[in-house]
């Protein structure tokens, strides 16, 4: 009788939903088609990019367009006309004025300012850039305005970006000689290939700038013999770009050591035939297509590895190595010489420096990195360098006094880069690590890493969660954030069962995931009504407001299991699986049973009280202070419920990539339900060891019962969509099939028939 109930009820506010977003849907805006005349500078690219979007964006809404040069301006006899201009063009910014537009003041070099201005013959659009990158910005607001409201509804903005330095944090596997921290995975193995193949770049780095990013960061253990060329060890530069056919290990060194070992490196394959000129030429390529849409390039490594030098001239990754000092300091030299498009280089030190204290540690990178970098200013006076230090592994004040020369340098920025929510944004809008840091690193600025080792195989997004965590980060000391991962390499996809052809980038099936860190990034204020518009711009077959809340509350599950249960490391928890590297899980298989969950406590920047203290106020009949864990179970029930709520009313049609986003929120969904119930037997476990009452017992039996059911439908969906099992580099190989049998053996924990 109660299912009955519910079932009507779930289907009448899913009519109810259904009415209102068609009422919604026919308020949105119209307008009548118009001929609009776009003026720009065609030899500034970043102006043309936004001309480029701002013209398929009225063409979509039937406008007929006519392109123009700026300096055709006053020549345009009639009819809407959009001007894209930098503020230093006097002839604009007085010709605004004249048609009474508003002046445009205290823009930062990224920031625009929309004016409009009319008279009985013409309406005027005029995008005002304190820069190109700011007139491409302001395009392209203009663009998706058009898009999802019409050029009616255009009205006067000024924008200057909140976090100056948004960037991405990509794990580049170049080469099996020359590899990422990523490179023993299959998504780093799928991918080698890609990082040599231009339209791949080109590609990407568009997605970015759409999504307002600015800066692409490399990370390699070491990829010098890659990229450049050095007079004094000639040998060392590599030809073509190679993969090993290994048959790979589960597990490898979690600190990055042996991914050069005997067996990758004597079976190798060559995927592409290239000479080092013909890899500087490609980087130079890249780097320049990056700069055409105001995206920087850099280079991080972690230290101290050698791989791709075998030894030669005598170079190893010993700390005391004067050669292998020598050698990284011309490296580091010849890239700025090398590439004249490069932004700058970032390191970490520790990794691979065992044993050696702060103190060598910083002095090793100061007479590597740091010197290179002089070095190469010194070649190049006037050219601006950016140089990143990660706190990483040793201590902000001894590296401040260490690199006073680079500090004071006129020509060089130095920045701190501090790893934020360790490597889980998608824990709690409050992360409290970074708090020491703050105050070590006294009057310098630093960019926040952002690790996202959560969300891989599956679409993301929630708007209200990433504004909320953005706007919670320390302004004052931020220059700004790289966003990504180091358990995936976000190339092209590899695991859909329905693969495009080429494959789709990671990026681009991840759009609403990768746009929202982008543009709230950007803008913080950026509405939810604005997202809302975008979903109904791109899937207007379907109600976007209940897409946007199925999307939504499918996307809160994250947080709220991983903010639980903290594993804070990319191998100590992995939410997609319920498992982590097995040392950590405590458990053969790395999955997280029954007894993680109760001795894993929550997130510190969370109000969540762990299992065994809930316990104890229980067992001491006192109240508790926080969100209990049968709360936690509640909400994330709650979230999954109202996902496939407003699923209910969600039909795709013939619509591949719609169908696919569905898929990946109704697994989510029920991947939260599987947790619901696991937080709820796992305390019904717990209940029952400290006071032996039968009832706790039984219903601990009766939650983990529902679980397993859950994730049976949760691989269900996850294996229609993407091939399993999938290789990752911090918690092995995740087979869905094979980790339902310790979900079943959770069942048996609680009984008493299995462990304790």
């Amino acid at each position: 009788m109660h299912q009955e109930y519910e079932y009507r009820m779930m289907s009448k506010i899913s009519s109810i939903l259904w009415i209102f977003c068609l009422l919604i849907c026919n308020f949105s805006a119209h307008t009548q088609a118009v001929s609009v005349s776009v003026l720009y500078d065609t030899l500034d690219p970043q102006a043309a990019f936004a001309a480029n979007e701002i013209t398929q964006a009225l063409q979509a809404k039937g406008h007929s367009v006519n392109l123009h040069l700026l300096s055709q301006f006053g020549n345009v006899a009639s009819g809407s006309q959009i001007i894209l201009s930098p503020l230093s063009n006097k002839r604009i910014t007085k010709a605004l004025k004249s048609h009474k537009g508003n002046p445009t003041v205290n823009l930062q070099p990224e920031g625009f300012s929309i004016r409009i201005t009319s008279n009985d013959s013409q309406k005027i659009y005029w995008i005002l850039g304190a820069s190109s990158a700011g007139v491409m910005y302001g395009g392209l607001e203009l663009a998706e305005i058009i898009q999802v409201d019409g050029l009616n509804a255009v009205s006067d903005i000024d924008r200057n970006p909140y976090m100056a330095m948004r960037g991405v944090k990509f794990n580049c596997p170049l080469d099996a000689r020359t590899p990422s921290y990523t490179d023993v995975c299959d998504s780093a193995q799928n991918n080698i290939i890609e990082m040599w193949n231009l339209d791949f770049w080109k590609e990407y780095i568009d997605h970015l700038a759409r999504f307002r990013y600015n800066y692409i960061s490399l990370w390699s253990l070491h990829p010098f013999p890659s990229l450049v060329k050095l007079d004094d060890y000639p040998c060392i530069a590599l030809d073509d770009v190679k993969r090993s056919t290994v048959q790979w290990n589960e597990y490898y060194s979690l600190s990055g050591a042996g991914f050069d070992s005997p067996e990758i490196l004597d079976n190798l394959e060559t995927l592409k035939k290239m000479t080092i000129d013909e890899k500087i030429d490609f980087w130079r390529t890249v780097m320049r297509y990056g700069k055409e849409r105001n995206i920087d390039f850099y280079f991080v490594t972690w230290n101290i590895f050698t791989n791709g030098t075998y030894g030669k001239y005598g170079i190893t990754d010993k700390i005391d190595n004067e050669i292998t000092r020598d050698y990284f300091r011309k490296s580091v030299k010849q890239m700025f010489l090398t590439y004249p498009d490069l932004a700058g280089i970032g390191l970490t030190t520790g990794e691979n420096m065992p044993r050696a204290s702060t103190e060598e540690k910083e002095d090793w990178a100061y007479a590597t990195y740091a010197q290179g970098m002089l070095d190469a200013a010194k070649e190049l006076p006037g050219r601006k360098m950016t140089f990143i230090h990660r706190q990483h592994m040793t201590g902000a004040k001894d590296i401040a006094k260490k690199f006073k020369p680079l500090v004071d340098h006129k020509d060089i920025e130095f920045i701190f880069s501090f790893k934020y929510a360790k490597a889980h944004v998608f824990s709690s809008t409050t992360q409290v690590y970074h708090q020491g840091f703050v105050k070590d690193i006294k009057g310098l600025k630093t960019i926040w890493t952002l690790r996202n080792d959560d969300s891989y195989q599956f679409r993301w997004g929630s708007p209200d969660y990433v504004r909320e965590f953005i706007k919670n980060i320390p302004y004052d000391v931020s220059r700004g954030f790289y966003y990504g991962s180091d358990q995936y390499v976000w190339g092209r996809e590899f695991l859909s069962t329905e693969p495009e052809s080429p494959r789709q980038l990671e990026i681009a099936k991840h759009w609403y995931h990768w746009l929202i860190w982008g543009r709230l990034g950007y803008n913080p204020d950026l509405s939810d009504e604005r997202f809302i518009k975008i979903l109904r711009n791109r899937y207007p077959q379907v109600c976007e407001i209940a897409l946007f809340n199925a999307w939504n509350k499918s996307s809160m599950i994250y947080p709220t299991v991983t903010g639980f249960h903290w594993g804070s490391l990319d191998f100590q928890w992995y939410i997609e699986a319920c498992k982590s590297h097995p040392d950590y899980a405590k458990t053969h298989s790395g999955f997280h049973d029954v007894n993680r969950f109760i001795t894993l406590g929550p997130h510190k920047g969370t109000d969540y009280i762990s299992i065994p203290d809930y316990v104890k106020t229980v067992s001491e009949g006192k109240e508790s202070e926080g969100a209990t864990p049968i709360e936690i179970s509640e909400r994330l029930h709650a979230y999954a419920d109202q996902s496939l709520e407003s699923l209910e009313i969600l039909d795709p049609g013939d619509n591949k990539e719609l169908r696919l986003t569905l898929g990946d929120i109704r697994a989510i969904a029920n991947l939260g339900k599987y947790y619901a119930h696991k937080i709820r037997g796992s305390l019904e476990v717990a209940l029952y060891r400290d006071n032996r009452n039968p009832r706790h017992q039984q219903k601990a039996v009766d939650e983990l019962t529902e679980a397993a059911k859950y994730w049976m439908r949760y691989i269900t969906i996850a294996k229609s969509q993407y091939k399993n099992p999938i290789w990752f580099n911090r918690v092995g190989r995740v087979n869905w099939d094979s980790l339902t049998e310790q979900v079943l053996n959770d069942i048996k924990i609680a009984a008493g028939v299995s462990g304790q």
